[in-house]
């Protein structure tokens, strides 16, 4: 089977267009046709509608291109098990993040990661929800979160130490909680479904009810909400870094201590011939986490 071929399918599919793939694979476009066509030959089916305008799977290319992908993946494994990992990463790399953390985090980090290692792609899908990394084709998920997948490989990065935020102007016409009971006079921004809040150290935890007239699905909208001066918020420190800094939100200390710290995981389908390119990134990952 003809690996160039194949990931001109890919890339075509992906980019839209043969030239486009043949620029994302550093070949000419004739080249690009030349290989496509031989692969159908092969095959002895279309696998591509082409006009100059516009490129769709056929039936027949739809069933293909997953099992397209699946070699192109194998052929990566497998050259990452006989390489080094100073060797670098190549292929595309499929992952997903929450989006506050995808944002500010994972998204820098890939950029500079690309710069070392130019043979990488990424797709990089950015969501709140819990994504089945198999049944989407990904490669890597990192997550913020208590993890109950016990299928997935996962690897702790680092902490996720979080606080209670809230902007000085609601504060001062609020007034300044000082222990959890006083949450109750106050607005709580708390995700929807998630109305307690536990704070302190471990074995010495408190519960506390978080009420109030607004609540989100994201991390992202109870943010918003909190620099809008609607409440207080539980956030991660990452998160409100730049705010807290500039003095747009400033941090509430409970008698009863901060609340309960999360981790940040890299989680993985399987600890088999793990791509250089997904081994590489959680190395850096975690590297950067660290600083």
């Amino acid at each position: 089977m003809d690996f160039l071929a194949l990931s001109v399918l890919t890339e075509a599919v992906g980019a839209g267009s043969l030239a486009a793939a043949a620029r994302r694979l550093h070949i000419t476009p004739m080249a690009a046709t030349r290989s496509l066509s031989g692969l159908e030959r092969e095959l002895g089916v279309r696998l591509l509608h082409r006009t100059t305008r516009s490129l769709s799977l056929t039936d027949e290319g739809q069933v293909f291109l997953a099992h397209a992908q699946a070699l192109l993946e194998e052929r990566d494994a497998a050259l990452a098990s006989v390489r080094p990992a100073e060797a670098g990463a190549t292929g595309r790399l499929r992952l997903t993040a929450s989006t506050a953390f995808g944002r500010k985090v994972v998204a820098p980090a890939l950029v500079d990661f690309m710069r070392l290692h130019r043979e990488v792609r990424v797709d990089l899908v950015l969501t709140d929800s819990v994504v089945d990394l198999v049944g989407e084709g990904l490669d890597l998920g990192i997550r913020i979160a208590s993890l109950s997948e016990s299928s997935l490989v996962a690897r702790r990065l680092a902490a996720s130490p979080r606080g209670l935020f809230a902007t000085p102007g609601y504060l001062a016409a609020a007034g300044t909680p000082v222990r959890a009971a006083d949450l109750a006079a106050h607005e709580c921004l708390a995700l929807a479904g998630a109305d307690h809040w536990t704070l302190g150290a471990a074995g010495q935890r408190t519960s506390v009810r978080a009420a109030g007239r607004f609540t989100a699905n994201t991390i992202e909208g109870l943010h918003q909400a909190c620099l809008g001066g609607l409440g207080i918020a539980m956030l991660s420190r990452w998160d409100v870094a730049d705010e807290v800094a500039s003095g747009l939100l400033a941090e509430v200390r409970l008698a009863e201590g901060e609340p309960e710290p999360l981790a940040i995981w890299a989680v993985y389908p399987t600890r088999r011939m793990v791509p250089a390119k997904v081994r590489l990134f959680i190395r850096f990952l975690a590297e950067r986490l660290k600083a």
